[in-house]
C-alpha cells in the first residue's frame, strides 16, 4: 500500500512491506522538493556579464543551465537507514546513515553547498533542492558530528 501527501514542501511516502504473514514493517521516504534557486541566480548573473567577459558569462550559463537539468532530474529521498540519490525513477546511489562520518551545509545563511563524508568516500552536492528540508532530515537521521 502507498500513500502520498505533502508535508513541509517535502513528499512522504509510506511504504508498507509484508515480511512474514504475521509480520509488517512500515519504512518512511521523504522526498525533498526541487529548488530553482542556484541555477536561476547563475543564468540571471550571465546576462550582464556578457557585455564584460562573454567567455566567462557563457561558461556561466552553461553552467546554470546544466544544474536546471540537474535539479529536474535528481532527487534525494530520506529512508530511515540511508540517503538515496535517484534520477528520475531510478536509485543510482544508496548511503546509509552507519557509514556517515560527518556532515555540513556551506554557507547556511545561503546554503549553496551541501557536504558529508562517508568511511570511504567525500560527496559534495550542490544544493538544488530544498535546504531547509535537507537540514532537517539530516539533523533527524544523522546527527552533526564534529
Amino acid at each position: 500500500m502507498v500513500s502520498k501527501y505533502k508535508a513541509n514542501r517535502a513528499k512522504e511516502v509510506f511504504i508498507s512491506v509484508t515480511i512474514a504473514e504475521s509480520s509488517t514493517v512500515t519504512e518512511k521516504t521523504i522526498e525533498l522538493s526541487p529548488s530553482y534557486r542556484i541555477p536561476l541566480v547563475l543564468v540571471v548573473v550571465s546576462i550582464p556579464l556578457l557585455l564584460v567577459q562573454p567567455w566567462v558569462a557563457f561558461a556561466i550559463a552553461v553552467f546554470g543551465l546544466f544544474l536546471s537539468f540537474q535539479t529536474v532530474r535528481i532527487r534525494l529521498k530520506f529512508t530511515d537507514s540511508a540517503l538515496d540519490v535517484y534520477r528520475s525513477e531510478k536509485l543510482i546511489r544508496h548511503f546509509p546513515y552507519s557509514e556517515w562520518i560527518n556532515w555540513r551545509i556551506f554557507f547556511p545563511k545561503v546554503p549553496i553547498l551541501f557536504y558529508f563524508r562517508e568511511v570511504n568516500s567525500i560527496h559534495f552536492l550542490p544544493i538544488i533542492f530544498d535546504a531547509k528540508m535537507l537540514k532537517t532530515c539530516l539533523e533527524k537521521y544523522c546527527p552533526y558530528q564534529e
